[in-house]
């Protein structure tokens, strides 16, 4: 069967443009401490609408990848934007209904608004870039997987400082910024979900010979039901916990931390300027260690990486004891960034190695809900002990799972071959 080229890399451009405008759920650090600073929130009341972004992206995804198998990506990836932009739009509201002012009533509409369905958005879109590519690119899953989710990681660098334009633009208001956001990402998504396609059934690159299976039970073809009863599954669904925990903890407050290590961040401005190196960060993760990945193997990687991470944690632990200077604050977090994004170049791959192409969009829908409960945990662990602590002990507890990370990523190696 013949090769459609254009397809083929057409799908790469639609999967860029449609991860840059669900990057933005990386963004919210910029929101949360307008919150905090202005609003005169809670810590834990600005953390719930990211944490419930979080697990709602990841909740809605199981559906949308079992969806996107049936009916193809660009159905789902369009309904997705148009949930997105709606979440945005009516989250807009938050000023004009006077909800801004009572941070329970505020924080009640925002994770109803911005995170339920905001979040659905996300999670009906995701997965169709990837699950698309990975049945486009059989021959470069790690490489393929990491340029389609940069994406992702780069639509936080973009937005974030559009956020913090748009916050200055109407005087520290959220809600304007919101409903013009909102209209971007319906548009954005939109556009870029018409060029999203699957392959012919039986399709392969030209030249390209399928290797010998490594999927786990029955070949190729492993369904969901299959899959939760492998070994394989738990150790890296507990694995994806772990790592992503760390990570979504950093950039949901890498901003505020920031701030309380270094006055200079606010007094300067300097906040989008952070979480936008660690999101360049982030971004070139997903490509560096998938591509890594395809050259050294999965299990390899994910070792060498939450090694990096965990140290990286500790050192972040370390400098939120005492007075830092910014710069130190955005190397460590920019370290973060870059094995976090990691994350969702690996996981897809491994999911697909071990479990097979066929269904990787649904079987992916499942393994993502890890990163929905790393969302919840991250945020109570930055929410509670934060506040408490402030931001070192938050950071030390998550070293530690990713340390726990690193252990269950030795027994995946010795309980299965790459």
């Amino acid at each position: 069967m013949s090769e459609k080229v254009g397809n083929r890399y057409l799908v790469i451009v639609g999967a860029i443009i449609v991860q840059l405008c669900l990057g933005t759920i990386y963004a919210w650090s910029v929101f949360q401490n307008e919150l905090e600073t202005g609003y005169g929130w809670e810590r834990l009341y600005t953390q719930l609408p990211f944490a419930a972004g979080l697990a709602s992206f990841a909740l809605f995804m199981i559906f949308a990848g079992r969806w996107q198998d049936r009916i193809g990506p660009r159905k789902v990836a369009t309904v997705g934007g148009i949930l997105l932009g709606i979440g945005y739009i009516l989250a807009s509201l938050v000023d004009t209904l006077g909800l801004a002012s009572d941070p329970v009533m505020g924080t009640v509409y925002l994770v109803i608004t911005y995170g339920i369905i905001g979040g659905a958005g996300i999670g009906f879109a995701y997965v169709c870039p990837i699950a698309s590519l990975v049945k486009w690119f059989p021959d470069k899953k790690g490489a393929i997987t990491g340029v389609a989710v940069a994406g992702f990681g780069g639509g936080a660098l973009i937005f974030l400082y559009v956020e913090q334009f748009l916050l200055v633009l109407y005087g520290g208001y959220v809600g304007m910024p919101f409903l013009v956001l909102g209209i971007v990402y319906l548009v954005g998504v939109l556009l870029g979900a018409q060029v999203l396609s699957n392959p012919p059934v039986g399709w392969t690159p030209p030249g390209w010979t399928p290797p010998q299976s490594t999927a786990d039970g029955t070949g190729t073809g492993m369904t969901p039901g299959g899959m939760i009863r492998t070994t394989s599954f738990w150790l890296l669904w507990l694995m994806f916990v772990f790592a992503a925990t760390a990570g979504l903890m950093t950039l949901g407050n890498v901003v505020r931390a920031a701030t309380e290590i270094d006055p200079d961040v606010y007094l300067l401005g300097l906040g989008a300027l952070i979480g936008g190196i660690m999101s360049i960060f982030n971004a070139a993760g997903r490509i560096v260690w998938g591509a890594l990945s395809d050259k050294i193997g999965r299990v390899t990687t994910m070792i060498l990486m939450f090694l990096i991470l965990a140290l990286a944690m500790f050192g972040f632990s370390a400098i939120a004891l005492g007075p830092n200077s910014w710069i130190v604050v955005t190397v460590v977090a920019s370290v973060i960034g870059f094995c976090f994004g990691g994350n969702f170049a690996l996981f897809p791959s491994a999911t697909a190695d071990y479990f097979g192409s066929e269904n990787v969009g649904k079987n992916y829908g499942v393994m993502f809900t890890a990163y929905g409960i790393a969302g919840i945990v991250g945020a109570l662990v930055a929410g509670i002990f934060g506040q408490m602590a402030g931001y070192s002990l938050a950071f030390l507890i998550t070293g530690v799972l990713a340390i726990i990370a690193v252990v269950l990523t030795v027994i995946l190696r010795f309980t299965r071959k790459e």
